[in-house]
C-alpha cells in the first residue's frame, strides 16, 4: 500500500501561534526536533505530511490508527522513521522532503 501527502507550509506558520494545535497534533519528540531547526514551520510540514501518507498507507489495513498515533522519528543518521503507538514499524518505507512553500512525504507499507 502506498500513500501520499503534501502540505503548504504557511499553514504550519499560522500553527506556531497556537500551541494547543501544536501539542494536540505532534509529540513531544517532533515538536523539539522541528524547534531546533531554523525553519521550525517546514519542519512541522513535513512530519505532518509524513504522518499523513502513513496513515493514508495504512488505512486500507487499521482503521483504527488515528493521526496522532503516528510519531516520526529521525534516526541517528538523519533518516526519517515511522512509529505507530509508540512502535517501530519496520514495514514502513518513508520518503519527506520540503522547500520554502510546501513540504510532501511518500510512505510505502509491504
Amino acid at each position: 500500500m502506498i500513500g501520499i501527502d503534501i502540505e503548504e507550509v504557511k499553514r504550519f506558520n499560522k500553527y506556531l501561534k497556537n500551541s494547543k494545535i501544536i501539542k494536540r497534533i505532534f509529540s513531544q519528540e517532533e515538536i523539539d526536533y522541528s524547534y531546533s531547526k531554523k525553519n521550525v514551520a517546514q519542519h512541522l510540514a513535513v512530519r505532518f505530511a509524513a504522518k499523513e501518507a502513513v496513515w493514508k498507507a495504512l488505512s486500507s489495513k487499521n482503521r483504527k490508527i488515528a493521526i496522532t498515533d503516528i510519531k516520526i522519528i529521525n534516526n541517528k543518521y538523519g533518516k526519517p522513521e515511522v512509529f505507530i503507538k509508540n512502535k517501530k514499524n519496520t514495514k514502513m518505507e518513508l520518503s519527506i522532503s520540503h522547500t520554502d512553500k510546501y513540504a510532501v512525504a511518500v510512505a510505502i507499507f509491504s
